[in-house]
């Protein structure tokens, strides 16, 4: 079997992610129960490598491989200047030699891409500008513990159209949710992906919607979900974007428009007061800590699907 890279959901049947979310839940119901997990990546080294800050992807992925008895080691930008103080391609090649998978956290997808094109060891991306899979599947797992399904739910993404409005589009539009997309016009998430989701909604039964006005958006949601409104990278468009979002906020008064059993999700960091208040982050219905905590038993549910089924 040829090499497996893990870039985007949208790259998967809806079987493969069913996949890595049922071995997500089997393996944190252990670890919540005994405290360890088989050591299913014994001998395996993973290479990290970083050129934005995380606190949730690094301690995440590095605790993940430590659970599954595998070993996992940061490489900063300071040690690694992709394409800058070296060749994508002849990083890739390298670390191909010492390690047995390649994480990475970039700003520009096409990194992501030519990383994976060039090594001969699985690729992760652990985000991009265009997408996040990662955070996705902690989303995936989060929704899935809250309803015990994932089919039928209608998911209300509020604010940027950005990297994680597309993995989470993706991942309903792949699962049979209903997606609702609310932000202001010019933030919508891209075109491509908007195409790429309506195929796989066809195909599931899903459905997608924008919808300008954000109280009419969460009518009936089940989840609710935010991000920062200025993401790393975008900070000239910093002022334009206080100056529109404003009306996104997800406040008491937004989720009060939802079902009473919604759950309100953000996939961190939160910039309370701004795309999110106090009252609603820290209130009955959120799931946010939960859904970071997810990070680490999404992850070690991907990294044993990908060493035991994609590229044993």
């Amino acid at each position: 079997m040829g090499k497996r890279d893990f870039l985007a959901l949208a790259d998967f049947t809806p079987e493969e992610i069913w996949a890595i979310l049922e071995r997500s839940v089997e393996l944190k119901r252990e670890w919540m129960a005994t405290g360890s997990n088989p050591p299913l990546l014994r001998g395996k080294r993973m290479a990290m490598v970083f050129q934005k800050p995380s606190l949730r992807t690094r301690v995440s992925f590095e605790l993940a491989m430590e659970h599954l008895g595998g070993y996992a080691f940061y490489l900063g930008p300071q040690e690694i200047g992709l394409g800058k103080r070296e060749a994508i391609s002849d990083v890739a090649r390298v670390l191909s030699g010492y390690v047995d998978v390649i994480m990475a956290r970039v700003f520009d997808h096409a990194h992501i891409e030519e990383l994976a094109r060039w090594a001969s060891v699985p690729v992760i991306n652990g985000l991009s500008d265009y997408n996040h899979p990662c955070q996705a599947l902690a989303d995936g797992l989060t929704i899935y513990e809250s309803f015990g399904r994932i089919q039928g739910l209608k998911i209300v993404f509020v604010g940027d159209g950005n990297n994680v409005a597309v993995s989470l589009m993706h991942l309903a539009a792949k699962l049979g949710a209903h997606f609702v997309f609310s932000g202001p016009e010019g933030y919508d998430p891209p075109e491509k992906a908007w195409k790429l989701a309506e195929t796989f909604a066809q195909q599931s039964g899903a459905t997608l919607h924008i919808e300008r006005d954000p109280f009419k958006a969460v009518e009936d949601a089940d989840v609710i979900y935010t991000d920062t409104w200025v993401s790393m990278g975008q900070e000239a468009e910093a002022e334009k974007r206080m100056q529109v979002f404003p009306p996104y906020q997800v406040n008491a008064r937004l989720v009060a428009r939802a079902k009473p059993t919604a759950i309100v999700m953000h996939c961190l960091p939160a910039h309370r007061g701004y795309e999110i208040t106090d009252e609603v982050m820290d209130g009955p219905q959120s799931v946010v800590f939960r859904q970071a905590h997810n990070r680490l038993h999404a992850q070690k549910g991907l990294l044993a699907e990908m060493f035991e089924q994609w590229n044993a």
